[in-house]
């Protein structure tokens, strides 16, 4: 069976990566011809652990390749995937389907028998029409049926995600698309995992109402933690006390700096304006959007509050830029309003991340002084910011901010180290949910 992933972008080559590893011929097609002649000498355009070794092991065993050439690629194909983006669109905050329309039209021009077309990008309801109507209007003598297939992979630990998921939803109605689903999914059968077919609508809502959920959770133990610093509390404990509840769990209890990335924070706007477009309200959702807006612009409060009101001219090191660790993703990063303004309020920025510092650059303000290393990062600082929880930055001990920085205040904003063994070295330790 071949496989077209259009969209050679995170979704696209990780999808396209995993289903070669099951076996299948899979091409990844991109229209940015830097980006395929990069891939086809193993330069991989994305930081994600493990994805360089599988994309080299695969594009060598021939089931992985890469091409500009949509048309020659679609035509051999039995299924073919829109990875492409959908970001907010300017103005009005709902998802921008241009690319995944383009996409459609271009797919529609150059089928050559029975072929599955399936939304593996998050999109609003209906998309999945919207698609089978361009290709109807574009080819009437089409044989063809449209399946979302929205994916749940998590920056960091896509492959595993990929390969184990905790399940897999297909939204289709007709036999012989679910036949060809089914065969590609094939492997993760042996490993039992659930398989829900639903409805094209009902598959398409569900990634936007699962996203919109943990968005929920994080926010929730965010404003649980702000109540916790009040009445002298600890968010740890409760989170914990809570997550002990199987009917909530653990996961994503975690205070910090609101959540960003490539999909919470679109996926939940969109969710919304999806819901007033239908004439509906999910205000719990709403709220979240906010809320979370809000939160990221209340860091560097923290920050100049840490530093008794005033960081003109002081230097700050901020440990980590990207949304989370194990990604170079920048988009909707906590960094990058804490950053914007305490430059603002005339802070002397210096910033190491381990990943993330090319794709920081143009989202961060100019004056940024990048560094080679968590201890180039904190020489001479007055003040630390642990922004990005690294496994590096963890490895920190209280002897390393003293010995490194000219003042002794650490600002930690992920909760990553013990207050008391922070305190006993003499450094002003701010966290988050603690007293």
């Amino acid at each position: 069976m071949k496989i077209v992933m259009i969209g050679a972008g995170y979704v696209g080559l990780v999808s396209g990566a995993c289903f070669s590893e099951f076996g299948f011929d899979v091409t990844c097609v991109d229209k940015d011809e830097t980006k395929i002649a990069k891939l086809h000498k193993g330069d991989i355009p994305i930081y994600e652990p493990g994805l360089d070794e599988l994309v080299t092991r695969n594009y060598a065993a021939g089931r992985l390749s890469f091409t500009t050439d949509l048309g020659s690629a679609v035509a051999q194909a039995d299924a073919v995937f829109i990875a492409v983006g959908t970001p907010t669109r300017r103005g009005d905050g709902h998802a921008d389907l241009s690319y995944v329309h383009a996409a459609a039209a271009e797919i529609a021009a150059h089928l050559d028998g029975y072929t599955v077309i399936v939304t593996k990008s998050t999109v609003p309801v209906g998309t999945g029409q919207q698609v089978s109507d361009i290709v109807h209007k574009t080819r009437p003598d089409a044989d063809f049926d449209v399946a979302s297939n929205p994916e749940f992979l998590r920056e960091g630990s896509a492959i595993s995600d990929f390969m184990r998921p905790d399940r897999v939803v297909v939204g289709t109605s007709n036999e012989r698309a679910i036949d060809v689903m089914r065969q590609l999914y094939r492997p993760l059968f042996l490993i039992e995992t659930p398989i829900l077919f639903t409805s094209l609508e009902t598959a398409e809502l569900t990634k936007y109402a699962a996203n919109a959920f943990l968005a929920v959770k994080i926010s929730y133990i965010n404003q649980i933690a702000d109540l916790c610093e009040k009445v002298n509390a600890d968010v740890h404990d409760v989170a914990k006390g809570m997550g002990l509840d199987k009917r909530i769990g653990g996961k994503f209890l975690h205070p910090g700096p609101g959540y960003g990335g490539s999909c919470f924070p679109k996926d939940t706007l969109a969710l919304v304006k999806t819901a007033e477009f239908f004439e509906s309200d999910v205000p719990l959702v709403s709220g979240v959007v906010r809320y979370n807006s809000k939160r990221k612009q209340d860091m560097a409060q923290r920050v100049i509050d840490a530093m008794k009101g005033d960081v003109e001219g002081k230097k700050i090191a901020i440990l980590g830029l990207a949304f989370k660790p194990e990604t170079d993703d920048m988009r909707e990063s906590p960094s990058i309003e804490l950053i914007t303004e305490l430059t603002k309020k005339g802070a002397v920025i210096t910033a190491y991340d381990p990943a993330a510092m090319v794709e920081a650059k143009p989202h961060l303000p100019a004056s940024i002084t990048y560094a080679e290393n968590a201890a180039s990062c904190l020489t001479g600082a007055d003040c630390a910011v642990l922004v990005t929880e690294w496994n590096e930055f963890r490895a920190l001990t209280p002897l390393s901010f003293t010995e490194l920085m000219a003042g002794n205040v650490l600002v930690d904003l992920r909760n990553v180290y013990d207050p008391s063994a922070i305190r006993a070295a003499n450094i002003h330790y701010s966290s988050i949910g603690r007293a």
